[in-house]
């Protein structure tokens, strides 16, 4: 009898522990799922909006993720900052710069949640024009055209919003004129500068002939093949280097997945196929 009752006591104890693993397995899976199925909020600068659509195709393909549901908000980086700040539910925010996504780990270390920024890309600024030849053009008379062409109207992104409108205004204050004043100084003077929101509306105000010249991103340019006489790629010493960083801002094991793979070589591959420079 007391070994019939052991033997009970131990099938039911073995089923007991059989249910119990079926339960935690079932969980971990449910919750595996609920994740993959969770949306990916990303906060991206505009210029990455030719590059980063295919990179999440590709992440989703590579492994294996159908379903993952990934939105992506593109706009200025500093208007996206500011989005953050004031509570935006953005998982992931890949910036233009250094600067914003530094502020929001120092805010993130005051709270005790604090992620590290990550360099993703390094931009390369390009003049662009499709009213103007720009076939011979080199560093110097690139200076010489935009100083000579006394009618003409250049756009470049919100310095204070746009890291690529900050460059591009660096690079046109380094442009001495014959009086005591930079170039940059003597087109707001003259009010030829037209300033854009962002990059993405920079490139549109030239691509559409509003202006005669723009300052775009390369990755603009090479997304829609323009013509060599159509832009002239600045050398990267002549404006401060466009370091593109990024920064995890929720708890989400998918954004932290993602970024992975956006910093892998498959992942900085298209980074280079899209016209930026090599982080590496």
């Amino acid at each position: 009898m007391g070994r019939l009752i052991t033997c009970v006591l131990v099938s039911s104890c073995l089923a007991l522990s059989a249910c119990m693993s079926e339960s935690v397995s079932e969980s971990a899976s449910a919750t595996t799922a609920a994740e993959q199925t969770q949306t990916l909020r990303i906060a991206a600068a505009a210029n990455l909006s030719d590059v980063l659509p295919a990179i999440v195709e590709g992440y989703k393909t590579d492994k294996d993720l159908p379903n993952q549901d990934i939105e992506i908000t593109f706009a200025s980086s500093g208007k996206l900052y500011a989005q953050i700040i004031a509570g935006a539910p953005y998982d992931i925010f890949l910036s233009a710069n250094q600067d914003f996504p530094a502020k929001l780990a120092d805010d993130g270390a005051q709270s005790k949640q604090a992620h590290k920024p990550f360099t993703y890309a390094q931009g390369q600024l390009a003049l662009y024009s499709t009213t103007q030849s720009l076939a011979t053009q080199s560093y110097e008379t690139v200076a010489e055209a935009l100083n000579s062409a006394l009618d003409s109207k250049i756009t470049i992104a919100n310095p204070e919003l746009a890291p690529y409108g900050a460059s591009a205004k660096s690079y046109l204050q380094s442009i001495s004129m014959s009086q005591p004043q930079s170039l940059y100084d003597a087109l707001e003077q003259q009010q030829r500068l037209i300033q854009a929101e962002n990059i993405g509306q920079a490139f549109q105000y030239a691509h559409t002939g509003s202006v005669d010249y723009g300052f775009v991103a390369q990755s603009q340019i090479t997304a829609i093949k323009a013509a060599p006489r159509q832009f002239i790629t600045l050398a990267p010493g002549s404006y401060p280097a466009i370091l593109q960083d990024g920064i995890i801002v929720s708890e989400s094991s998918t954004a932290a997945e993602f970024v992975d793979y956006l910093r892998s070589d498959v992942g900085q591959q298209y980074f280079l196929q899209a016209g930026y420079l090599n982080t590496q």
